[in-house]
């Protein structure tokens, strides 16, 4: 599969939200830039996702989580519209993983929820991080939080779910609209990133295993 067919897909406005970008002149847009352009050039993706020489891990960092929940949004809006409370009562993996959602503020204990609102309440949360700028700040004179490896592998164990549920209950859809191999090559590109960076648990990665060795052979 090309890879530039991959970039354009994703660089498609499809999307059930706006797409986030960076600023213009700005360190993480120059390394966005860059990112896009090592995928561009259809070299191994585990390589891909390595730290540039002399790069801030951090900015690295943010400039994928940034560009994985556009990416991520745009695979699940290509799937929505099948996704609802009846067809997706629970925000489930197949019959053996079920996700209840949890923000500190609004649902305080662990709830189960219907798919498309436990999603849509995973977006919020996610654009709500990351356009806060003390969190992911704009400017390389603002320092990243203490805490931000902690949530950025929080946001990443959660983008990982929305995986979880459209390979396991919508991959149907992503093969008849010919996107199965595009959604292939973002999943393989996040999970060589997390990998890498070791961000994500082998438990919560766990549901797509199977998966993950079989198309992730780079």
């Amino acid at each position: 599969m090309a890879l530039n067919g991959f970039l354009e897909f994703f660089q498609k406005g499809k999307t059930f939200r706006p797409k986030k970008r960076f600023t213009a002149g700005t360190i993480r847009y120059s390394l966005h830039k860059q990112a896009q352009a090592s995928l561009q050039s259809g070299i191994n993706l585990r390589q891909v996702v390595r730290l540039p020489d002399g790069e801030n891990l951090n900015d690295w960092i943010a400039v994928h989580v940034v560009d994985f929940f556009n990416r991520i949004n745009l695979i699940y809006g290509t799937v929505s519209e099948y996704c609802n409370e009846t067809t997706c009562p629970t925000m489930s993996g197949g019959s053996r993983y079920e996700y209840l959602w949890a923000d500190g503020e609004n649902y305080k204990k662990p709830t189960a929820l219907p798919a498309p609102k436990y999603i849509e309440l995973l977006m919020d949360w996610i654009e709500s991080i990351i356009n806060n700028e003390t969190v992911f700040p704009v400017s390389t004179d603002i320092p990243f939080p203490k805490a931000f490896p902690t949530l950025c592998r929080k946001i990443l164990t959660r983008l990982f779910r929305v995986f979880v549920h459209v390979y396991i209950h919508h991959f149907d859809r992503i093969v008849s609209i010919g996107a199965e191999a595009h959604v292939n090559a973002c999943y393989k590109h996040f999970y060589y990133f997390v990998q890498e960076f070791d961000l994500i648990s082998s438990k919560e990665l766990e549901p797509l295993h199977e998966m993950s060795s079989r198309i992730c052979k780079d």
